[in-house]
Order: structure tokens, then C-alpha cells, then sequence
């Protein structure tokens, strides 16, 4: 029924997941705008077998986290995007030169770790999702922390005048 461990896991230890339509529901906001948030990298939902998306407590709060700092912070969804992009994944995770110099995320700087993994999607809900970077990557505070604690300075994108 389940496509990963994951959603398996969940069920097995009695935690209630949402279809999309529910979460949606629950969030207050519509079924394409998750889509668009997964879409653009920010959420990665788990997935039945049929591929149908499921979300977890979890993700409904990394959801209304990420809507917090869109409305709160006004920080756009691609600046959002480009914020994950900047944590450092190979600095938090401990790889090795080795690692770091065959991975596809160092040499894409501007989509977060878990888009340029050339992880399938199944992949992505199973190791991505319970990874360190992806985990404390919703709330701004938080990511705003990690880019602190890596030395990650932020620098605005620059302003072009028409």
C-alpha cells in the first residue's frame, strides 16, 4: 500500500496521515499551492505506491512555517528556495572531500540538497525527508540559525532597474 518506509513506519505507530486534499483543508490553503511548494523544493511529501501524496503533522507544520516566512518575513517562494539552497548540507552531514566534489548538489548552488540529489521521488520520502538539512530547513528562525552556525552570509539579490 505504502511506497516507502516511511509512510509504512507512520502507519504502523498509529500516526494520522493527510491526503492532500486534507491537508490542504487543514492549512487553509489550496491543493495547488502544494503542489507548487513541492514543485519548487520546499516540502517533499510521502507517497503512497500509487504515488498519491501523503503529509504527516510534520509537514503540515513545515507548510505553515514556510507560509509564516512568506507572509511575516516576505521572503518569496523562490527566496525561500535559494535560502535552503545556502545551507551548506555537506558541512552539516560530515562528508568528505571526495563526497563533496562528486556531489551534485555542490555544483548546483541554487536549488536546496534534496532537488539535485538525483534521488528518485521515492528516494526523497524515504532519506530526505528525515535528513538533518532538510529537517531544520522550514522555520526561518532555524534557518536563519544553520546559515549562522555554517557562516553562510546572505547576500540580496541584486535589484535591476527598468
Amino acid at each position: 500500500m505504502y511506497a516507502n518506509t516511511t509512510a509504512a513506519m507512520m502507519q504502523k505507530t498509529g500516526q494520522r496521515l493527510y491526503t492532500i486534499g486534507e491537508a490542504a483543508d487543514l492549512i487553509g490553503v489550496s491543493v495547488p499551492t502544494i503542489r507548487m511548494y513541492e514543485r519548487e523544493g520546499l516540502i517533499i511529501p510521502l507517497r503512497k505506491a500509487s504515488r498519491h501524496r501523503l503529509f504527516a503533522e510534520g509537514d503540515l507544520e513545515r507548510i505553515r512555517s514556510i507560509r509564516r516566512t512568506i507572509s511575516t518575513e516576505k521572503v518569496s517562494i523562490a527566496g525561500m528556495r535559494r535560502l535552503m539552497s545556502l545551507v551548506p548540507c555537506w558541512k552539516m552531514n560530515g562528508c568528505s572531500a571526495e563526497q563533496k566534489a562528486t556531489c551534485p548538489r555542490f555544483a548546483d548552488e541554487g536549488s536546496p540538497c534534496w532537488m539535485v540529489s538525483g534521488k528518485t521521488w521515492q528516494s526523497k520520502s524515504d532519506e530526505c525527508r528525515n535528513c538533518g538539512v532538510y529537517m531544520r530547513t522550514s522555520d526561518y528562525a532555524e534557518l536563519k540559525a544553520v546559515m549562522e552556525e555554517y557562516g553562510v552570509e546572505v547576500t540580496p539579490e541584486p535589484v535591476s532597474k527598468v
